[in-house]
């Protein structure tokens, strides 16, 4: 989203959540229209089932109804939003887990071996989502919002509550053990270059406010 979109959207939800607050109820269904999607993928991003992102969206929506006046206006009305999503779904997921496989049992992405096709190119990429999903959840939230939903780490960081810092330190973690389990992941991220996994290309995070967090984050 270019900044110009992002600038309509924060304008246009503050109007929303105005007449909403005013008694002019049927002003949410500009704030569904703008993020009902958004919200789909995001949870989808998070169980791998169409049908029970649809559900976590809606209930996500629902929070949001109920709860717009407690928004303070200090961030974005998306940030607020997407805040209060991720503690839906992570509550969801707590109450009934997604099944997936252990990071060790998940299989290997096709690298460059594999023909140069979309079928090739899928397979890989939903290979490097099933390990995604594998990883314990501390690591998988932030993956799933900075590589997959694309926030960027100030806005992710605001979304799960925590220091910037820790964001970045549990991103590098989420590397170091996808690449553990899969050393020809870049490889695939090279051959079948999706826009998620480009994004597994990020520059690490080096330095040692980091290596201080991550050092916290192997204690936990």
């Amino acid at each position: 989203m270019n900044a110009a979109t992002s600038a309509e959207n924060n304008q246009a939800d503050l109007g929303d959540v105005e007449r909403v607050l005013d008694g002019e109820v049927q002003a949410f269904d500009g704030i569904v229209r703008r993020w009902q999607g958004p919200l789909i993928n995001m949870a989808w991003r998070y169980c791998r089932d169409r049908g029970r992102a649809e559900e976590m969206a809606q209930e996500a929506l629902v929070r949001a109804w109920r709860g717009l006046s407690h928004w303070r206006r200090e961030s974005s009305f998306s940030t607020w939003l997407f805040a209060l999503a991720a503690n839906v779904y992570r509550t969801e997921l707590k109450r009934f887990p997604t099944e997936t496989l252990p990071l060790d049992a998940a299989p290997e992405p096709a690298g460059m071996a594999t023909q140069h096709s979309e079928l090739a190119a899928q397979r890989s990429h939903d290979a490097v989502h099933r390990a995604v999903l594998a990883l314990p959840l501390r690591y998988r939230e932030p993956v799933v919002l900075f590589y997959f939903h694309e926030m960027d780490v100030a806005a992710a960081a605001r979304t799960l509550g925590m220091p910037e810092g820790t964001l970045k330190a549990r991103l590098s973690r989420a590397r170091a053990l996808l690449r553990q389990r899969f050393p020809h992941l870049e490889e695939v991220r090279a051959s079948h270059p999706s826009q998620s996994t480009r994004r597994m290309g990020h520059p690490e995070f080096c330095n040692e406010e980091l290596a201080e967090e991550i050092g916290k984050e192997a204690a936990r």
